[in-house]
């Protein structure tokens, strides 16, 4: 049986999808998960990163992992939430290319990192996902679209190699399906760079209307910011998307190794989510 927590999220929602078509016994696990939320035949069930022994009975006979952390769980002990999930053989960890691209940061790198440690100690077998940018992250540009056909963006021709979350979520399930990737280290990116100002043009060609780009102020950008997410965060993700360092903007070979084939760029992305920004 494997468990996978975030089930409910851009890549847990899919890996889930993809194992129970592989026929594997899933248990899916989120916050506020029902039944409605996965496909016929997987377990759902509620339970709290944040609280990690509220997970502890859900993983009794479970053969494997799929641990996502992140977001708001920066106040949890790591070590203690990596205790929590130690019954398992296998641990697949959704990290962040932050830890080493940023491990000054405490919330790109320092906490992940830590993380990372305590699966590694666990005594399981490990492996370690650390994708860049998601291309879903433009998801917070469907309302403006929708209603207006605009996206207002920093740094609009900085590009990034964006991460097609059902890529993270395909690589995830090879490796908790097939041999040979215990011990191992991913960095999970697409296969080319893309600007702001790109992404809104392929968003555009997606729904067959022109999107128009309008150029933030750094300033501008770090406001809306600061309305969902703390500052350090906020902060940090500027200096991601403004001041890319040379290892964030490599485009990295894993996910051809692990699936045979190359990543989806950010516009088979934007025609697959078309529906979202219409």
């Amino acid at each position: 049986m494997i468990v996978v927590t975030g089930a409910t999220g851009n890549v847990g929602r899919t890996l889930v999808r993809s194992l129970a078509e592989a026929g594997e016994e899933v248990t899916a696990v989120s916050r506020r998960i029902t039944g409605a939320d996965v496909p016929e035949g997987v377990r759902a069930v509620s339970a709290d990163l944040s609280d990690p022994g509220s997970l502890r009975p859900v993983l009794e006979g479970a053969d494997a992992v799929f641990l996502l952390t992140g977001g708001d769980l920066f106040a949890t002990d790591p070590k203690e939430i990596v205790a929590a999930v130690s019954g398992p053989d296998r641990v697949v960890l959704l990290s962040s290319q932050g830890v080493v691209t940023r491990p000054e940061s405490a919330s790109h790198g320092r906490f992940g990192a830590e993380v990372e440690r305590a699966v590694m100690n666990s005594g399981a077998r490990w492996t370690i996902l650390r994708p860049g940018g998601f291309a879903s992250n433009t998801f917070a540009w469907a309302e403006s679209v929708r209603a207006r056909r605009t996206v207002a963006a920093p740094f609009g021709d900085v590009g990034l190699p964006l991460i097609d979350p059902d890529d993270i979520a395909e690589v995830a399930a090879a490796v908790l399906l097939r041999p040979g990737h215990d011990g191992r280290t991913y960095e999970l990116t697409g296969p080319e760079l893309v600007t702001p100002r790109q992404s809104a043009a392929a968003i555009g060609a997606a729904i067959g209307e022109r999107v128009t780009f309008v150029e933030q102020s750094r300033e501008e950008a770090r406001a809306r910011m600061l309305a969902f997410m703390p500052e350090p965060v906020a902060d940090t993700t500027l200096a991601i998307l403004g001041e890319p360092t040379t290892a964030e903007q490599r485009i990295s070979p894993d996910v051809e190794r692990v699936l045979g084939r190359p990543a989806h760029p950010f516009a088979a992305w934007a025609r697959r989510n078309a529906a979202a920004f219409r």
